[in-house]
């Protein structure tokens, strides 16, 4: 199996990288992560990669839609493009991605949110859940288009939510579970097993019920 080469997003700590990473290294999956971009100096997803040998890129980036915005969009598509990238994973990305990268790499470009998508968009997927009362809370993996957290989606994972549940011991659970869902799903790609119809991201030679994670604990 031909290895892809994977290029990552990411402005905090990188755990969700860190497991792509992990993977790739013991063969488990057929890539190689090649680029981490933050736009934070200081995030731990950059020293991640310099200790794996990676190329660790910082790029700022300004207020969505001001002419410094688009600039950063352009230096991030640039870098990626040169450093061949066949997919970019968002990994706790915050920033919102541009016009340019979105159009360098259609449904090449995958993002994980700690929610039931289309349910709990934003930046606080868990405690929303928790404050609706949902009795499942858990993460989705998509891929990325101009619609804020509302890309073809590709694999979920499903937690049960417990009576005693806090934001952190919820967020945790759904972590966990991150780190299994991201990797299967890239796996996916490098077999070229996805194709976009639409709203809909098939997986071909997947049963439906592998799509889904379930955790009961």
């Amino acid at each position: 199996m031909p290895t892809i080469r994977l290029g990552a997003l990411a402005s905090g700590g990188g755990t969700n990288l860190q497991s792509i990473i992990d993977r790739c290294e013991d063969g488990r999956l057929d890539a190689e992560v090649v680029m981490v971009i933050s736009d934070r100096l200081e995030a731990g997803a950059l020293e991640r990669a310099r200790k794996h040998g990676i190329a660790a890129l910082h790029v700022p980036v300004a207020k969505t839609g001001t002419d410094e915005w688009l600039e950063a969009d352009r230096r991030i598509t640039d870098a990626f493009l040169e450093a061949r990238v066949d997919l970019i994973c968002m990994a706790g990305y915050m920033r919102v991605i541009g016009p340019h990268l979105l159009g360098a790499f259609p449904h090449r470009i995958m993002n994980i949110h700690p929610a039931l998508l289309p349910a709990f968009k934003g930046m606080h997927g868990q405690r929303d859940a928790l404050e609706y009362g949902t009795k499942v809370a858990g993460a989705t993996v998509h891929f990325a288009d101009p619609d804020f957290d509302m890309g073809p989606i590709i694999i979920q994972a499903v937690v049960l939510v417990r009576e005693d549940d806090t934001e952190a011991t919820l967020a945790a659970r759904i972590l966990r579970q991150e780190h299994e869902i991201y990797p299967q799903a890239v796996q996916w790609f490098a077999e070229g097993r996805l194709r976009v119809e639409g709203r809909r991201c098939v997986v071909e030679g997947v049963d439906t019920a592998a799509r889904i994670s379930i955790d009961a604990s």
